[in-house]
């Protein structure tokens, strides 16, 4: 399948200052070259930025346009790509403020409010903002009518693939709490169009929409210099886990959590083990009550090597999708 891919700056609001950098791998039609229905939407939070390593392989997977890449070589060629990097640093760290207002200057979490859905809502905004971008430079085929959207929208409504690197778990965390607090739609609810959007399913175009459509959550050698790395409310996973239960046919939603000695070994930051351990026994709770829908694993990556940078970085060419 042909792709447009390229690195966008886009500010999260029309009136906003800062802009965040997304890198993205679109599918397209072969016959139009046009923007066309993906499978799934893979949406990658990067993290902190590291420079000076002069490590070949830290620089090249530091680099979003190839993570992008990366994403769609492992998922395959009917999915979008996006990979975001915080609007805002504080030298080196990430902050993630429109995603996580609780955070501080540091960008670490305090709390994992759903209030209000920032996360999703945040989301749903930014791509948004991507794709009119893209639509400037691609071209769209011919406006069809609400009722042939509708049509195909519930033939191809994409999944929505989460992944966090780093810090960029905290985003995953977030949206997970609001996922728990989200209404369930059920599968006979027609989508709604928007008479101002030619492509609304390319892209979930409502918070309702992005939380229903997640289908699979990757936690990527996440960590952080305080608590909080990953989300351990009981009540949350509870939610999640009912939620599915109450839901109409076999649609779940898959948990992964990838990691490497960098951070699940790490003696002196130990409550990121503790808080991965706890999140994994929550959800495999989860799995039981939710008959199978809700679904957990985890990987450990360079298991026999010492702790170092780059395999924090390498972590992510050497994901195991399946």
């Amino acid at each position: 399948m042909e792709r447009w891919s390229g690195v966008l700056r886009v500010p999260l609001h029309t009136n906003s200052g800062a802009c965040y950098q997304v890198a993205a791998s679109l599918c397209l039609s072969p016959t139009s070259k046009s923007l066309t229905v993906p499978s799934a939407n893979a949406i990658f939070f990067n993290g902190d930025r590291v420079a000076g390593t002069r490590n070949p392989v830290i620089e090249r997977l530091s680099d979003l346009q190839n993570i992008a890449q990366i994403l769609v070589s492992k998922i395959g060629g009917s999915v979008n790509a996006w990979v975001i990097e915080a609007s805002m640093f504080n030298g080196p760290f990430a902050v993630f403020k429109d995603f996580i207002p609780s955070v501080n200057r540091w960008g670490e979490p305090k709390s994992y409010d759903p209030t209000g859905f920032p996360a999703s809502g945040s989301v749903v905004s930014l791509l948004s903002n991507c794709l009119k971008e893209v639509k400037s430079v691609v071209p769209q085929r011919e406006k069809e009518s609400s009722q042939a959207i509708i049509s195909e929208r519930q033939l191809n409504q994409p999944k929505t693939f989460i992944f966090g690197f780093s810090k960029g778990g905290s985003v995953v965390n977030q949206l997970v709490a609001e996922l728990g607090f989200s209404e369930l739609r059920s599968g006979k609810d027609p989508p709604q169009i928007e008479e101002d959007e030619e492509h609304p399913q390319v892209i979930p175009c409502t918070k309702e929409s992005l939380l229903n459509s997640i289908a699979e959550t990757h936690y990527v050698d996440v960590g952080l210099n305080s608590f909080g790395a990953y989300i351990t409310d009981g009540d949350i996973i509870e939610r999640i886990s009912r939620r599915l239960t109450q839901g109409e046919g076999s649609r779940g939603i898959r948990f992964v959590l990838h990691g490497t000695p960098r951070q699940w070994c790490d003696s002196i930051r130990s409550w990121i083990r503790d808080e991965k351990d706890e999140l994994f026994r929550l959800l495999q709770s989860g799995t039981e009550r939710s008959g199978g829908k809700l679904q957990i694993s985890e990987r450990f990556y360079f298991a026999n090597c010492p702790p170092d940078l780059q395999m924090h970085f390498e972590i992510i060419e050497k994901l195991d999708l399946s």
